[in-house]
């Protein structure tokens, strides 16, 4: 693993399964002051300690934050902070749930999908008072969808600190080889590539085009459906997908690839070949699919594993009616609050502002660990690290068009629902797509009002 990304997927997928556990946690959560205030004094030049909990755990990432929090102790001389990493979700909402001594003040997390329980259950302040105090105008601070997936239902209790965009990777050698110039920007396009990429072995494949399949690596629903950019959830709360054509339009998009391809079973037995997502034997790393959708990440793991093919990157595909937003991309990303039971919260804020509005704190950690800046400044930096195919990542992350899955009040369990809705669709199981879609909005929409 040459990466960040190997225990941050791991963790996010995780979470996004667990959600109604986490919720049952976060349910009885002490609640805190979201006054913009706190109770220390720091303010007044008083030395005061604060605890901060992230889930970093590999050394060159340790390393990365504890430079940030060095170089922010060296700015705030009364402010220590004692930094405790390899944290996973759910410790951290026992920790909040029971508060006292040794509980965090400051919390990072991988997962997007908890912000809606973080913020309902007040697990997180609201930090909207705290940017107000500072004149920090978010809108203008941060991408649109990274502001997005940081708040719910109004309540901003959490901002982004670092983010991944999705994008195409593809080989370049294959692409001369079948002939084809560039790549593909419309779904049709991107099918006729596919195929046109697929070498036959017998009754497999010496190489697949691109491995559809919701199973395979960040083939995922919601990855697909950013390229659509559909609405999941109407003013009133309540699921949008058997409503939303955008929904069956991208699950019959994704069956007719899978059909074209070999179907079902043939992709199943060659995805069962693959390698670990997260190592040299990745299967586009192997040269076994010419072309895969993934994060800025696999850029590094790339420069390292040193495949014997040149590749690329570029914004992937969009509907062939959806052209002009070409270069949008899915979003999500790495979050960062202040604890409700904190009783430090104005420390705590200066270290949440630092981290995540310093633009060479945001540039100096996305450099370290290959990741995409989280503010228009550090997006736009000359200190950014950042050759061509990182570029296509931050040119991502400032699409206009590109764009998240919404906070949910239970998690990802919504995500799940869709994600099975797919397996079953794609091995057809499900044959009739807006009954499966029905039942899954239903299914959502009781799961959302017994969270509630």
């Amino acid at each position: 693993m040459h990466t960040t990304s190997h225990s941050r997927r791991g963790r996010r997928t995780l979470a996004a399964v667990t959600g109604s556990a986490v919720l049952a946690l976060l349910a009885t959560a002490c609640t805190g002051s979201s006054d913009g205030g706190g109770s220390d004094d720091s303010a007044s030049g008083k030395d005061v300690t604060i605890t901060f909990w992230h889930g970093w755990s590999q050394e060159s990432e340790v390393k990365a934050i504890n430079d940030n929090i060095a170089a922010f102790e060296k700015s705030h001389p009364n402010i220590h902070v004692k930094a405790v990493g390899n944290i996973a979700d759910d410790k951290v909402n026992q920790s909040l749930r029971a508060g006292g001594d040794d509980a965090p003040d400051v919390v990072s997390s991988f997962t997007t999908n908890n912000v809606g329980m973080f913020c309902s259950t007040k697990a997180f302040v609201d930090l909207k008072p705290f940017l107000a105090k500072d004149n920090i105008d978010a809108a203008k601070t941060f991408p649109a969808p990274m502001l997005n997936y940081t708040q719910f239902q109004g309540n901003q209790c959490s901002l982004p600190l670092l983010g991944d965009a999705f994008g195409l990777y593809y080989n370049k050698k294959a692409f001369t080889e079948a002939g084809i110039a560039g790549p593909p920007k419309t779904f049709s396009e991107f099918a006729d590539a596919a195929v046109k990429l697929t070498q036959a072995d017998g009754d497999g494949y010496k190489r697949l085009g691109f491995m559809p399949l919701y199973h395979g690596y960040e083939s995922t629903t919601e990855h697909f459906l950013g390229q659509w950019s559909p609405s999941y959830f109407d003013a009133a709360g309540k699921s949008t997908i058997a409503s939303d054509p955008k929904v069956a339009s991208m699950l019959t998009w994704q069956k007719g690839l899978v059909d074209k391809l070999g179907g079902y079973d043939k992709l199943d037995k060659f995805r069962a070949t693959f390698g670990e997502e997260f190592s040299a034997k990745n299967p586009f790393h192997t040269g076994q699919v010419a072309m895969a959708i993934d994060g800025e990440w696999r850029t590094a793991s790339l420069a390292a594993d040193k495949p014997d093919f040149e590749w690329a990157t570029a914004p992937f595909p969009v509907p062939d009616d959806q052209v002009a937003t070409y270069g949008r991309g899915y979003q999500t990303g790495t979050i960062i609050g202040i604890a409700g039971t904190s009783k430090k919260q104005a420390a705590a804020w200066e270290l949440v502002k630092y981290l995540t509005t310093d633009t060479d704190a945001v540039v100096s950690f996305a450099n370290a660990i290959h990741n995409v800046p989280s503010t228009f400044a550090a997006l736009d930096s000359p200190k950014l690290t950042a050759d061509a195919n990182f570029k296509t990542f931050l040119e991502i992350a400032k699409h206009a068009n590109s764009g998240t899955t919404p906070a949910s009040v239970n998690g990802g369990g919504y995500i799940v629902s869709l994600q099975n809705l797919g397996y079953n669709y794609e091995s057809g199981k499900q044959t009739d797509l807006q009954a499966g879609l029905a039942a899954t909005a239903k299914e959502i929409d009781a799961a959302i009002a017994q969270a509630k």
